[in-house]
């Protein structure tokens, strides 16, 4: 598959830091205009406990680029692949570029779909679909963003502190936004969605009207 080959279906860019909202908005936008939704955080979630399952070292790059060569669709499902163990492994299977590499093909046949499609993740917008139709970056500060995935956290029977998540929520920025490969940032043609104050209906609302602008105005690539 080529790099250079353009996108023609009509696909939808989430990126953000962990616990912004976009995962909840990603799936409210697939709700809203019947697109299927890619959380591919999950796929390096699954590639780092891949890892730890089979005793290897995270931060060893061949260990984790031979588990994410692996990854198939079922093995997102798991429901450990959302606990904070699975976040923190995420983070640091993540600065390997092979991991990246061995991922991209995954996440491009996603984007490919007929009718289009929605990948929320980190590099959406500035790696992996960098011709999208729209471009959503979704943040919040770090004490709304602990608060919620502590809230998360607390609601699936973990026992963490909020400092604990804070802390964990710092670290995973400098990580994900300091990394070589790929780092977190806005793409120049994305929109910035601040959800700090908003409750998720009102974010998701914003959400909605943005793609609905984009849609207007789209022409499918010849």
């Amino acid at each position: 598959m080529s790099e250079h080959e353009p996108i023609r279906s009509f696909v939808i860019a989430v990126d953000g830091p962990a616990a912004s909202g976009k995962g909840t908005i990603a799936k409210r936008l697939g709700a809203a205009f019947d697109l299927p939704v890619l959380d591919t955080g999950l796929l390096y979630r699954c590639v780092g406990m891949t890892v730890k399952a089979a005793g290897g070292d995270l931060d060893d790059a061949d260990a984790a680029q031979a588990a994410a060569v692996l990854i198939t669709a079922d093995l997102l499902e798991d429901p450990k692949l959302r606990t904070r163990e699975a976040g923190e492994a995420a983070s640091r299977v993540a600065v390997h570029p092979r991991v990246r590499d061995a991922l991209w093909d995954f996440q491009r046949t996603f984007a490919r779909q007929e009718g289009g499609a929605i990948l929320d993740g980190r590099d959406i917008g500035t790696v992996i679909v960098r011709d999208a139709p729209v471009k959503l970056y979704v943040t919040a500060s770090p004490q709304v963003r602990a608060e919620r995935r502590w809230k998360q956290l607390k609601a699936a029977g973990e026992a963490v502190s909020l400092d604990a998540v804070l802390a964990d929520i710092r670290k995973r920025d400098a990580r994900d936004g300091g990394r070589d490969a790929a780092p977190m940032k806005p793409a120049p043609d994305a929109v910035l969605l601040d959800t700090s104050e908003m409750t998720i209906e009102a974010a998701a609302d914003a959400a909605r009207r943005i793609v609905e602008a984009a849609r207007a105005g789209w022409e499918t690539p010849t």
